[in-house]
């Protein structure tokens, strides 16, 4: 369970701070909560990772040497658990090496301790902008996902050929289909996709990341 916590709404932004020096974490969590953030204090990643988080925007600062574990592992743990809240690592000064490799995975931004308390405020307020940005892309790529997951694993197919700019025929070869069947699926796939043209369809794959296939 978290150490310190308080009521937070869906709409507060919430700061997870994750460090096994009792002294840094209530000395960080007071400073954050004086300014008016959410704020869960954990000793461990597995408390962490076990605490129900509500649906909010957030950020993770993060000490890179935890107790038995590496900080590192632990970025690579929220990657494979699907998290994708920023994460601000706090380190020593002999953590820099360590520090650019959590960059280079993902981080958001690293500030060596001793650090003044408007760094880490700035550091936050920016993690917390960029989560918030994310989450609003993700809420206006909803509906776009749902006319995804309507398709048919066949119309998948044809949808990726269909962007990578294949014509009827090729398509229809590729697949070892006709190529009535190849514009029967290909209209499907524009209907589902609410698509009226192939540079709107090529732009909304683009949205979801879909890729052309080489």
């Amino acid at each position: 369970m978290p150490e310190r916590s308080v009521s937070v709404s869906a709409r507060q932004s919430i700061v997870y701070i994750v460090d096994d020096d009792l002294a840094m974490r209530t000395t960080l969590g007071s400073l954050l909560l004086s300014v008016g953030y959410g704020v869960e204090t954990f000793e461990s990643s597995a408390s962490f990772l076990a605490f129900a988080r509500p649906d909010a925007t957030s950020c993770l600062v993060l000490d890179i040497r935890l107790r038995g574990e590496s900080g590192l592992a632990f970025q690579r743990d929220c990657h494979r658990f699907d998290l994708h809240m920023p994460i601000l690592f706090i380190t020593g000064h002999g953590d820099v090496a360590m520090s650019v490799q959590a960059m280079k995975a993902g981080a958001v931004n690293f500030l060596a301790k001793p650090f003044r308390d408007q760094e880490l405020l700035d550091a936050v307020h920016d993690a917390l902008a960029l989560d918030s940005s994310r989450r609003a892309r993700e809420q206006r790529l909803k509906p776009l996902r749902t006319c995804y997951q309507r398709l048919s694993s066949r119309e998948r197919e044809v949808l990726h050929l269909v962007i990578t700019g294949l014509l009827n025929k090729q398509i229809a070869g590729a697949l070892g289909v006709s190529e009535d069947c190849v514009k029967l699926h290909r209209s499907q796939v524009m209907k589902k996709m609410d698509s009226r043209s192939v540079p709107d369809l090529v732009r909304k794959a683009k949205d979801l990341g879909i890729k052309p296939r080489c």
